[in-house]
């Protein structure tokens, strides 16, 4: 552990993240560069992991890192993980305030656990900041067919508790705000604060026709490869685009990783498809975005109707036209950028990425939609505005921040227009 400050005057914000390191949450690592930006002293509670040595020795930060917990399947594996992240926090997180003031306690969620950490802090004149990006009840949901009642009563019960002690709460889109509300929180303690990419790093990639192979198109998918997103259905429209519909000159590169990464490989040996799909593992940002530069499509098989699909808004935001099923936070982001199609048809996924290769000048116009779309409203240059009010606690809601969040003016969004089009392969 590692202690820096940048001054005696300078606020103090304590994030606690469990899901992922924070060196590997998207999210998370724009909110610190936002942070550490404006000036701020960070301190960040996560488990350990080589990828967290980006901030280390960066001026204004602090890691409090542990031992990753275990990772075991089943719900029992999942208690004791938390357990284990729970009381590292709270040893952590006491240490942190014994060697002086925390200012602004932000807790990543799920998992729901850290609201008696909250309570404790908030008692000692933290204020409490939740930025809850999924919902526990309806993951577990995704993955189980029928959960135990008792289980999802309980999961409930700890966003009521969340919400009880929270000052305020971020979260990524319109249903889990009313979620929120609906589990006790006050309509205007809600911001939505998007997961959108930042912009500027996005249009710094460029194509690279060797990510095509052997292959005229390529198709993405991007993302955690957990069992509720879904992957294996990226595999069963690769079967149907190649051998279904005869389009052998497409390839499809799924990238990410995660619990259902063998499975996904071993799928795609299974079904004879290595020529065309291929399953890289983890890749770094700028990789993934020079794949999206690349691609023709891009294809999302989430069936959670609660879930703003970050790969989409990625995808809009290079151009990329989406097929995706059409669920409701997928219709409010890609709605006019997207070919939508019945929740669960396949076969409709596929002939949707099919019609698009075939037809460039549909490719052009829902991508120039998309990036548009996330110029003006979605990239993380714009959502950060509400964020960081909100840290200032400047009174932000859902369509402002206040401006003197930004010493020097709010950070200016690219401009896309002049940018070659990498939706046509």
């Amino acid at each position: 552990m590692k202690w820096s400050a940048r001054g005696p005057g300078a606020r103090h914000v304590a994030v606690v993240v469990e899901n992922v390191p924070a060196g590997v949450d998207t999210r998370l690592r724009k909110q610190l560069d936002d942070l550490l930006g404006v000036g701020y002293r960070v301190s960040v509670v996560t488990m350990r992991d080589p990828d967290n040595d980006r901030y280390r020795g960066l001026p204004g930060m602090t890691l409090l890192e542990y031992p990753p917990p275990p990772q075991r399947s089943g719900m029992l594996g999942y208690l004791v993980e938390y357990a284990v992240s729970f009381l590292w926090a709270a040893a952590l997180l006491a240490r942190l305030r014994m060697r002086g003031r925390i200012d602004v306690l932000q807790l990543c969620q799920p998992p729901d656990i850290y609201f008696p950490l909250g309570l404790v802090l908030g008692w000692a004149g933290a204020r409490v900041v939740v930025d809850q990006r999924d919902l526990m009840p309806e993951l577990l949901a995704a993955r189980y067919a029928r959960p135990p009642r008792l289980l999802v009563r309980g999961l409930h019960a700890l966003e009521r508790a969340t919400q009880r002690v929270a000052d305020h709460t971020l979260t990524v889109n319109e249903y889990l705000r009313d979620r929120l509300v609906a589990a006790g929180a006050a309509p205007e303690r809600v911001s939505l604060v998007r997961n959108g990419p930042v912009l500027a790093r996005v249009q710094q990639a460029a194509a690279d026709p060797s990510l095509r192979g052997p292959h005229t198109h390529l198709v993405c998918w991007t993302g955690k490869m957990g069992r509720q997103d879904r992957v294996e259905l990226v595999i069963e429209v690769a079967e149907r685009v190649v051998r279904g519909l005869g389009r052998e000159d497409c390839g499809f590169a799924v990238l990410g990783d995660g619990e259902c990464l063998d499975e996904l490989r071993q799928l795609v040996v299974d079904r004879g498809l290595e020529r065309w799909v291929h399953l890289p593992g983890w890749l770094t940002e700028a990789e993934v975005f020079g794949h999206l530069a690349t691609a023709a499509v891009g294809v999302d098989t989430s069936l959670q109707a609660e879930v703003s699909p970050v790969k989409a808004i990625e995808y809009l935001a290079a151009g990329l036209p989406l097929v995706a099923f059409d669920l409701p936070e997928t219709r409010r982001i890609a709605e006019g950028a997207a070919i939508l199609v019945p929740p669960g048809d396949v076969d409709a996924l596929a002939r949707a990425v099919v019609d698009l290769l075939d037809d460039p000048d549909a490719r052009r116009r829902l991508g120039t939609v998309g990036r548009d779309r996330v110029r003006d409203d979605l990239a993380w240059e714009r959502q950060s505005l509400v964020y960081l009010s909100v840290l200032a606690d400047d009174g932000a809601d859902d369509g402002a921040a206040g401006a003197g969040a930004f010493p020097d003016g709010a950070p200016e969004v690219p401009d896309a227009a002049g940018d070659p089009d990498p939706a046509v392969s």
